[in-house]
């Protein structure tokens, strides 16, 4: 959300759902003793990821990292926050400007990073079909690339560096299929309709996650077994990287036993099962192929209501995903509580509901964020933050690439919260418009 560690409203949230990085001193303990050249690392942040990514490369530079041999992932998909997960700052185009600043400062700079994860994980997680996940994913991808070459851009420069990221749900063969359309789907959109010559381009390369909503309180040792199944079908589907959610995960932060099964799952599938020796192993099953037509041509249907409301930005503004998202996840409780829809420990086969170990954080941990970020604002420059965020606000009112200017922020020590709150007097705040 772009807000400090100390801040009022991260009162009681550090260190709940990831790692606390309010500047660059908390990057540097973060990876302290970890070569930037030698791993790759993910974030999954997205209204801040530009300032975010920024202090990582700042870290990176600092320990004589060559950015050319940095790699990673942001997640950077601010369009799926408007539809589903709701952690947005800036309104819909200023958001989406900020995320086609890195694909134009990313390729050039940092050419082995992927400077966004097109992100329908959550999309599922608020409700909608394996249909809506993969329309509407999709469809943010493709607005994605139409801002890009607005801007005068290279497709085959920046598409190749274009990632996804899935949610594996419950439904086995639904799930294959999804990505198999995925897959099909976006290499016919970048050559057919964007004309990328590049076969990179054309590749959707996507990671997959099981799904944390579908696992439950209730029986949470069940939950070892929905994960297996599901991160089959992500192999089954085409998935060039998983996770795998811990079996707590409807109850806490992971265990480091609980966390342990997960790895140790993907672990039998990858080196006991003998599925990942061979690409697409369910090519020609009659019931998959038809599911996979079918899936693609609902998926273009979609394409066509969004295109008609006037693409995906104003789809947003009408309500379209919400409504049609909230109908979805609607429908699916009522067949639950109504019994069509049967879910173990839950609505049948009840039993006894057994205690497990929890995770919880130490708010202790809080404490020390805290002084750490008293002892920043006090050890820096205060003329270079000044200078910093000044070069911020200025590239933002005037439409310059952000980029650079986060990247002076980050090495000048500046909060993730002050250059936020700079960000919000030039863009303003978003709003969600109330629906009737």
């Amino acid at each position: 959300m772009g807000y400090d560690s100390d801040h009022p409203f991260s009162r009681g949230e550090v260190g709940k759902c990831g790692v606390a990085i309010a500047s660059l001193a908390d990057m540097e303990v973060l990876f302290d003793g970890i070569d930037p050249e030698r791993v790759t690392t993910s974030m999954t942040i997205n209204s801040p990821a530009n300032a975010i990514w920024a202090m990582y490369l700042a870290m990176a530079q600092r320990k004589g990292a060559d950015l050319r041999r940095v790699g990673g992932t942001i997640q950077n998909d601010i369009l799926k926050e408007f539809i589903a997960q709701k952690e947005y700052i800036f309104p819909p185009g200023p958001s989406v400007r900020l995320v086609i600043d890195t694909f134009e400062w990313g390729p050039r700079n940092v050419p082995r990073w992927n400077f966004i994860s097109v992100s329908g994980y959550h999309i599922r997680e608020a409700g909608s079909t394996a249909v809506q996940e993969l329309a509407f994913t999709l469809a943010d991808g493709i607005h994605y690339l139409r801002k890009a070459l607005e801007r005068g851009l290279d497709i085959d420069e920046f598409a190749p560096r274009i990632s996804f990221f899935f949610n594996l749900h419950n439904d086995f063969f639904e799930e294959i299929a999804k990505l198999r359309a995925a897959r099909r789907i976006w290499a016919r959109q970048l050559r057919e309709v964007f004309g990328a010559r590049d076969p990179r381009s054309w590749m959707l390369r996507t990671h997959a996650q099981t799904a944390g909503v579908s696992l439950t309180a209730q029986q949470p040792h069940v939950n070892i077994a929905r994960v297996a199944i599901q991160a089959l079908a992500g192999v089954l589907g085409g998935s060039n990287s998983l996770h795998t959610d811990s079996f707590d995960e409807a109850l806490a932060l992971p265990t480091e036993e609980a966390a342990t099964i997960a790895l140790r799952t993907q672990q039998v599938i990858a080196y006991e099962t003998g599925i990942a020796s061979t690409i697409d192993p369910l090519a020609g099953s009659y019931y998959l192929e038809s599911l996979t037509n079918d899936m693609e041509e609902r998926c273009l249907a979609y394409f066509k209501e969004i295109d008609a409301l006037g693409g995906v930005e104003q789809a947003i503004e009408a309500g379209f995903f919400a409504n049609e998202i909230g109908d979805a996840s609607y429908r699916q409780q009522r067949e639950i509580d109504a019994g069509e829809r049967i879910i173990v420990g839950v609505n049948d086969y009840g039993g006894p509901f057994p205690e497990v170990p929890l995770q919880l954080v130490d708010p202790e941990v809080e404490e020390v964020q805290r002084r750490r970020l008293e002892r920043v604002r006090r050890e820096r420059d205060p003329r270079e933050v000044k200078r910093a965020l000044t070069q911020l606000r200025d590239a933002a009112m005037n439409g310059h690439n952000t980029m650079p200017a986060f990247l002076a922020a980050a090495h000048s020590y500046c909060t993730l919260g002050e250059q936020m709150d700079v960000l919000r007097e030039v863009f303003g705040v978003y709003r969600e418009p109330v629906l009737i």
